[in-house]
């Protein structure tokens, strides 16, 4: 692009709209995206900064009067400086705190969106970061309310922030101060981290202070710090963008050349949720589903932007895949008649560069999506069966407490009760995946009662009761058995069902997969023991406390989800593309040419 576009835009109604202009444009950029957004208070030179990243002195426009220049967000896309094959993506965001605007909200939509979309949000103020700079930065502390991880409806839980959000840059502009901190000289990212201070206490007067300071210092994974100096002669900064090198201050020129090479070194690629690579095309899938999202009056939803993305991206996959299978064989049949073996062969070659061309675009390895539900599935079987023994075993239960099972005969009576919640119990969940499994553990969990009322049975001889003792367990032990079995059966066909070439493939992505997945949860968990230092080292033994809590709770999801795609995946793999066909409509005249190019 030779200048920047409009990328969203404010309709005549106050509602935000996405440019189909600006969309074209990022449609055809298959490569991945280091998303760069500016935010700050309109008037404080942030189009300047975005110029001198896509290494132009013009594009954004910069005004020179007290109107805000920028209107919703505009997009400049050029090539990386420094990353092969990579595109940098500048969104210079329209001036927060206008007194034209009417809608209160509009900021923080604007600035959410900055959030939503960026790998790297720079923040840009003018003066000094003091209380006051921090408290109109109030759009942090209302994130809550306009982004949520996993359902729109779910409670406030921010703790999952840091995993998602953008590395965060302070650009403070016409800074005059000394860097000095109690005598001693300070970086700048020991200034910023002295204003992020928290106070002790738990008064109205000192949450409120705290409360910006906790958000910025919790939800981004890093903080950076520049300060710039006045770029040149007060009378000379309308025309900034115009001004020859020797006019503009050497010391301001070199902060502006240490804070783009930073950028062009330290931003990542934009990732969503999962860890899957942005490109420019799937960034605009995105900006037109939180956009929409917004205009409808409802709040972006991390967790239901990827599934959007995975089915737009996969359905497309699936097409260019066939494209590629017909293509190929829409060429041989110029030399028909062939001998079967050469069709075959021709076949078999086209079927497995149609799968690689799938495999590359597929959005959020499908494996993983299906993984996912057939998860879902298996806990909420759990649950219910959790649920139905719990209402089933009530009585017996009662009967536990009471001690009416701890008296001669006392065995006989609890095995008939056993007995039938086992019937009960078959007779109601015949279907569920987690029967087996949820009733093994119940038995378990009896086991100790029934042996203490078996002991207590005068009645009995030690041959009976050792008779007894295992007879409770043998028909549950039988039907575990055929279970195991039938699924054993299951597995040894889907397998036999797979080509070893395809098998390659899928674990091949999977192993991807995982592999950024870590990778997003080892950057958020080591933003999250930063810190928990620093708290520590401030004296704020509470919070430390609750952010350990939380570093344990991403532990066990982790841990939770690596082990349920690791399990599951081995035996589903070949179902994948049945599974993409079967949940997407829209394809299916296609079905049969499909299975032909996937060779199910």
């Amino acid at each position: 692009m030779d200048k920047p576009v409009c990328l969203i835009d404010t309709a005549s109604d106050g509602k935000l709209c996405v440019q189909g202009s600006a969309l074209q444009v990022l449609e055809q950029i298959q490569q991945p995206v280091v998303v760069v957004a500016v935010v700050g208070l309109y008037r404080t030179g942030k189009s300047y900064l975005m110029n001198r990243l896509a290494g132009k002195q013009t594009g954004f426009a910069l005004g020179s009067t007290i109107e805000s220049k920028t209107k919703g967000i505009w997009m400049w896309c050029v090539p990386h400086p420094t990353k092969a094959e990579t595109t940098l993506v500048l969104l210079d965001t329209e001036g927060l705190g206008d007194v034209d605007k009417g809608d209160s909200k509009h900021d923080t939509r604007i600035f959410s969106l900055a959030v939503l979309l960026s790998s790297t949000l720079v923040l840009n103020s003018r003066g000094t970061i003091d209380n006051r700079a921090i408290e109109e930065l109030q759009y942090v502390t209302e994130l809550t309310e306009y982004i949520k991880i996993k359902s729109p409806d779910e409670a406030v839980d921010d703790a999952e922030f840091v995993k998602f959000f953008p590395s965060f840059i302070w650009a403070v502009r016409d800074f005059t101060l000394q860097l000095n901190i109690d005598g001693k000289d300070a970086t700048e990212d020991e200034y910023l981290e002295f204003a992020l201070k928290l106070k002790l206490g738990n008064s109205s007067q000192v949450n409120n202070y705290n409360l910006p300071r906790e958000c910025i210092r919790k939800y981004f994974p890093s903080r950076k710090c520049f300060t710039f100096p006045f770029p040149t002669n007060p009378d000379n900064v309308s025309y900034l963008e115009t001004l020859d090198p020797a006019e503009i201050s050497q010391r301001f020129l070199e902060v502006t050349g240490r804070f783009c090479q930073f950028i062009f070194d330290q931003s990542q690629v934009k990732n969503l949720k999962d860890g899957h690579t942005v490109t420019g095309r799937v960034l605009g899938h995105l900006v037109k589903t939180y956009v929409d999202t917004i205009a409808s009056g409802a709040v972006p939803c991390l967790e239901n932007a990827v599934i959007s993305m995975a089915l737009i991206e996969n359905e497309a996959a699936v097409k260019e895949g066939l494209e590629v299978y017909q293509s190929g064989m829409e060429k041989l049949k110029k030399s028909f008649p062939l001998e079967l073996n050469e069709i075959t062969s021709e076949h078999q070659c086209f079927s497995l560069m149609a799968t690689q061309t799938f495999m590359k675009r597929s959005f959020r390895d499908i494996n993983e999506l299906f993984d996912g539900y057939l998860c879902q599935n298996e806990q909420a079987s759990k649950k219910r069966c959790e649920d139905l023994l719990s209402s089933l075993s009530a009585t017996m239960t009662e009967k536990l407490k009471q001690g009416i099972f701890a008296k001669s005969g006392g065995y006989d009576l609890f095995c008939k009760d056993l007995e039938d919640i086992v019937k009960k119990y078959n007779s109601q969940t015949n279907k569920e995946v987690k029967a087996e499994a949820v009733f093994k553990v119940f038995l378990k969990q009896k086991s100790v009662d029934s042996k203490a009322i078996l002991q207590a049975d005068k009645r009995l001889t030690e041959k009976e009761k050792k008779i007894k003792e295992k007879a409770i367990l043998l028909e549950q032990e039988i039907k575990a058995k055929e279970e195991a079995q039938r699924q054993l059966l299951e597995k040894m066909e889907a397998e036999r069902q797979s080509n070893e070439e395809r098998m390659r493939q899928m674990k091949e992505k999977m192993d991807e997969e995982m592999r950024l997945q870590r990778e997003e949860a080892e950057r958020a968990m080591d933003s999250k023991l930063r810190e928990q230092a620093a708290l520590l080292e401030k004296g704020f033994q509470e919070k430390a406390d609750r952010m350990s809590q939380e570093m344990e709770e991403f532990k066990r999801q982790n841990a939770e989800a690596e082990k349920c795609v690791c399990e599951v995946s081995a035996q589903n793999t070949p179902q994948i593309i049945y599974y993409i066909i079967l949940k997407m409509p829209s394809l299916s005249g296609s079905r049969n040419g499909l299975f032909s190019c996937m060779s199910l």
